[in-house]
């Protein structure tokens, strides 16, 4: 059982849930059933929501050293464009959110601190607990976990709200290496604490 969530101190982190990014997913859409069940219990609990998007202006292209495996050839091509709307976050996640206060932030490379304010921001609002869910396993999720954790916030991932093109690595991160460093649940899970904390 996940233990207890203190509503203000704690932020859910939606990552990368962008359409240029969950196409290359098998199954997108029940991701983003299981990321807006996250969001809606969040939402019920008074959890503050943060949004993480990777996407570059001609700026942040240039920037990109020749040498950089994972970013260089996205800089050559012009991939993740910010002005393009498949590199904003997800619509469903937009819509979810109704009047609540949203933040969001967009980086670079791949974790979610990396070339952001995140932690800055986290700071300010008191936040020292992370629910992290996205795409992908492998990448955001993974850096984030191990940023986050070196930052000593105390973290949670949500398995099925987070996924991998590889469901054999996504698995591997999830048994084997995650839960060194965060608690792995499941976003039933994750429903049930945000109830309980809800109710305090």
């Amino acid at each position: 059982m996940i233990p207890a969530l203190t509503p203000g101190r704690t932020a859910l982190l939606l990552m990368d849930l962008q359409p240029s990014l969950l196409h290359e997913l098998p199954e997108p859409d029940r991701l983003l059933r299981n990321a807006q069940r996250a969001q809606r219990a969040a939402l019920a609990a008074g959890i503050r929501e943060i949004h993480v998007r990777v996407a570059f202006t001609d700026d942040d292209h240039a920037a990109v050293p020749a040498h950089n495996k994972v970013f260089a050839p996205l800089a050559e091509t012009g991939g993740l464009a910010a002005a393009e709307r498949d590199n904003d976050v997800h619509p469903s996640l937009r819509e979810g959110r109704g009047s609540a206060d949203v933040h969001t932030v967009t980086k670079t490379r791949v974790g979610a601190f990396s070339t952001t304010s995140l932690d800055a921001f986290l700071r300010e609002q008191g936040i020292d607990t992370l629910v992290l869910a996205g795409v992908i396993t492998s990448g955001v999720v993974l850096s984030t976990v191990r940023e986050a954790a070196d930052r000593d916030y105390r973290l949670f991932v949500l398995a099925d709200a987070c996924d991998d093109p590889d469901p054999r690595l996504h698995r591997t991160l999830m048994e084997s290496v995650l839960p060194t460093q965060a608690d792995v649940l499941g976003v039933a899970a994750f429903e049930d604490a945000a109830r309980r904390a809800a109710a305090r």
